[in-house]
C-alpha cells in the first residue's frame, strides 16, 4: 500500500509524471529551508531467501566429514535416514568460513552464523510447499487446522513489522522475486514467502520492468517515460550546484546508480526479445545479472526511503525449470533436481548453485557497505539482512538445522562476527520474533515462539 502523505514529503526530482526520490544529503536544510532537518537513519530489514535447502556438509561448521545424505521422495520430511542429527553445544563461538561461506571473506566482521533452528511441519502436505509459504509465518499445518485456517499461512514476519515501522515509508514492504518465468510451474505456495493473511498473498515482483516502474514512475505507471535519468538530470544538475561537495559526489553516485540499472535493465530485456518465457526453458535470464538487478533496486528503494522492509526471493521453491548460472555451468541446469543426486561427488555439483546463492548475498552486502547515509554511516549499519532456507538439506527434505546468516548491526544492536549455536530444536520463529524486537515492535510471540535468542543482542 502506498503512503501518500509520507511520500509527498520526501523530496523528489521531478519530470513528466516520473518522481525519484532523493536520498538524505548534509546539505537538504540549506536547499529545501532553514526549518528543515536531517533525519536519523531509519532500520531497514532486507530478508533474502534461497529455495531448495543447501548443502549441509559444505556449510554447517564441523560437518565436513559428514556422510552424504539418502533421498526422500514425495510430500514428506526425514528426520533419520542416513544422517544422525549433530547436536549442538549452545554458545558463542567465533566465526570459521566454511567452504560456502567462502565468499563472505570481506564481510566475516559484518555477519553471525545461527544453527540449531527447527520449523514446525507435517508429513503429507508438501514439503517444498509448506517451506516456502510457512518460511516467515511459522505457521503449522497442525496450528492452522486449530485455527480454522485452510492453508498454513497466518500474517507473515514482514507484513507484522511492516504494520508497524513502514507508515514513515511510502510503502509499508516491498516484496521481490527473482523467479523470471511469467506462467506457474507449480502453485503459488513454492513461489511465495509474503502474505497479508490466510491466503492472502502479498505478490512479489518478478519482471525487473515493473519493479523499476514501481519505484519511480508516477502512481505506479510510467506515463510515456522512456528513461528517468534523462528528464531528472537538468533538475538534479540545478540542484547539485546547491549542495555541499560530499552531497553532490553523493547525488552524482545515485543518478549514476539509476542509469546503470536502466542500462542492465535494457540489456536484459534484449536477452528475452526472442525467448518464450511463458512456460520455462532454458533461454532466460543469467542468474546473476538478473538477482543483481533486482537487488540493486532493493537498495535504490531503501537509499531512497520508499520503503524500510524487503523480501528478497532468490528462486522458487522446487520447480524442476532449467536455470542460466552463468560462470557456473556451461548450459542451464535444475537446481531441484540436483539436490536429490548427491551420491559420490554428486554433492560438489549442487555446493557449486549454494555458493553462486552466497555470491549474491556478498555482493548485497558489499553495496549495503558502500551506500552513505545522512550521518556517515553505511546503510549495512542500519540494517539487518538474513539469509536462509526453509530445508536443512533439499536431497532428505529435512526441516530441522535451516541455515541461517544475519547481517548487519541495527544501530548497533548486533554483534557481528560469530557464531551462535542455539540448542538443537529451537524454534525458527524465535528468530522472527528476535527480529521483530530488533526493528522495534514491542511483542512478546510470534507464531509459535518459545522466546528470543538473547545472543544476538549486543
Amino acid at each position: 500500500m502506498l503512503n501518500r502523505t509520507i511520500f509527498s514529503r520526501r523530496k523528489f526530482l521531478r519530470a513528466n509524471g516520473a518522481a525519484v526520490a532523493l536520498p538524505f544529503l548534509h546539505s537538504m536544510p540549506g536547499v529545501f529551508g532553514a526549518g528543515s532537518k536531517v533525519a536519523k537513519p531509519s532500520k531497514k530489514l532486507a530478508i533474502m531467501y534461497i529455495p531448495n535447502g543447501i548443502v549441509r556438509r559444505c556449510f554447517f561448521p564441523g560437518e565436513e566429514q559428514g556422510e552424504l545424505p539418502g533421498f526422500v521422495g514425495g510430500f514428506n520430511a526425514d528426520k533419520s535416514k542416513n544422517q544422525k542429527r549433530k547436536q549442538n553445544t549452545p554458545g558463542i563461538y567465533p566465526l570459521e568460513l566454511t567452504p560456502t561461506m567462502q565468499p563472505l571473506k570481506d564481510h566475516k566482521k559484518d555477519v553471525t552464523l545461527i544453527t540449531g533452528l527447527d520449523r514446525t511441519f507435517k508429513n503429507g502436505q508438501d514439503v517444498h510447499a509448506q517451506g516456502a509459504s510457512c518460511y516467515l509465518t511459522s505457521l503449522s499445518p497442525v496450528q492452522a487446522a486449530e485455527q480454522g485456517v485452510k492453508h498454513p499461512n497466518g500474517r507473515s514476519l514482514d507484513q507484522v513489522i511492516g504494520d508497524k515501522v513502514g507508515r514513515t515509508t511510502a510503502f509499508n514492504t516491498l516484496e521481490i522475486s527473482c523467479n523470471g518465468f511469467t506462467a506457474g510451474k507449480e502453485s503459488i505456495y513454492f513461489d511465495n514467502i509474503s502474505w497479508y493473511g490466510p491466503d492472502k498473498i502479498a505478490p512479489s515482483i518478478r519482471d525487473p520492468r515493473k519493479l523499476y516502474d514501481r519505484l519511480f514512475a508516477k502512481d505506479s505507471f510510467r506515463s510515456n517515460v522512456t528513461e528517468i535519468t534523462d528528464l531528472v538530470l537538468a533538475d538534479a544538475k540545478s540542484l547539485s550546484l546547491k549542495l555541499a561537495t560530499e552531497d553532490r559526489a553523493t547525488l552524482d553516485e545515485f543518478i549514476t546508480m539509476i542509469r546503470d540499472v536502466e542500462v542492465r535493465m535494457a540489456k536484459l530485456e534484449k536477452l528475452l526479445a526472442n525467448a518464450d518465457i511463458r512456460v520455462p526453458k532454458s533461454e532466460v535470464l543469467p542468474r546473476g545479472e538478473y538477482i543483481r538487478l533486482q537487488a540493486d533496486m532493493m537498495l535504490l528503494a531503501f537509499q531512497m526511503g520508499i520503503t524500510n522492509i524487503s523480501t528478497f526471493m532468490i528462486g522458487p521453491e522446487r520447480w524442476d525449470a532449467t536455470l542460466m548460472y552463468e560462470g557456473v555451468f556451461d548450459k542451464p541446469v535444475q537446481h531441484h533436481n540436483m539436490t536429490h543426486n548427491q551420491k559420490g561427488k554428486g554433492y560438489l555439483e549442487v555446493q557449486k548453485i549454494d555458493l553462486f546463492h552466497m555470491q549474491q548475498y556478498a555482493y548485497v552486502l558489499k553495496r549495503m557497505k558502500e551506500i552513505k547515509e545522512s550521518d556517515g554511516s553505511s546503510m549495512l549499519d542500519n540494517s539487518l539482512v538474513t539469509y536462509g532456507a526453509a530445508l536443512g538439506d533439499g536431497s532428505t527434505h529435512q526441516y530441522y538445522d535451516l541455515p541461517m546468516i544475519v547481517a548487519g548491526r541495527g544501530q548497533g544492536q548486533v554483534n557481528q562476527g560469530r557464531f551462535i549455536q542455539c540448542k538443537s530444536g529451537t524454534l525458527n520463529s524465535n528468530l522472527w520474533l528476535s527480529v521483530a524486537k530488533l526493528m522495534g515492535l514491542e511483542i512478546e510471540s510470534f507464531a509459535d515462539s518459545t522466546g528470543l535468542i538473547s545472543d544476538m543482542w549486543a
